[in-house]
């Protein structure tokens, strides 16, 4: 995807603040309104922009507890993954999933309000899901650093 120099700035922005005003970033950028609607419009099209979220205070909201859990699978197929990925996606702790390389197949990022909340999802949710083979958790002490704005530059090629 080509970036220009507009389009690294809008995405900013609205990584920064999706509440931003619109007139006043156009006006930021020597944009007036039309324009800057298409180049936001052309973003969402081309599914650079895929929604407008509030992120919360995950500690304020009451899940202060971060885990990351490695999952394995016993026989691994298409079917098998799959019906693993269906399970895991109408459990609401799980922040994040990911098909991996290595050792383990999938890592999962996990919140809770407290240590117990994830016992209780490992014991009663995770290892109840037909083909887990092997589970390592690991609970993280402190967030050090956390992003959520992706490092866009402008691509000319």
């Amino acid at each position: 995807m080509k970036f220009d120099r507009v389009d690294v700035a809008i995405l900013h922005a609205l990584q920064r603040d999706a509440h931003v005003k619109s007139a006043d970033l156009a006006e930021s950028l020597g944009l007036s309104l039309s324009p800057f609607y298409r180049r936001i419009r052309m973003l969402e099209e081309r599914g650079v922009i895929t929604q407008y979220v509030t992120l919360l205070d995950q500690e304020k909201a009451g899940f202060p507890v971060n885990a990351y859990v490695s999952v394995a699978i016993e026989k691994k197929n298409e079917t098998r993954l799959a019906a693993f990925e269906r399970a895991i996606s109408n459990c609401d702790e799980v922040m994040e999933c990911y098909l991996m390389t290595g050792a383990f197949d999938y890592m999962l990022r996990v919140v809770a309000s407290d240590i117990a909340g994830i016992e209780r999802f490992v014991m009663t949710r995770l290892t109840k899901i037909e083909g887990v083979r092997d589970i390592h958790t690991s609970v993280a002490l402190r967030r050090v650093e956390y992003k959520t704005e992706l490092p866009v530059r402008v691509r000319d090629a």
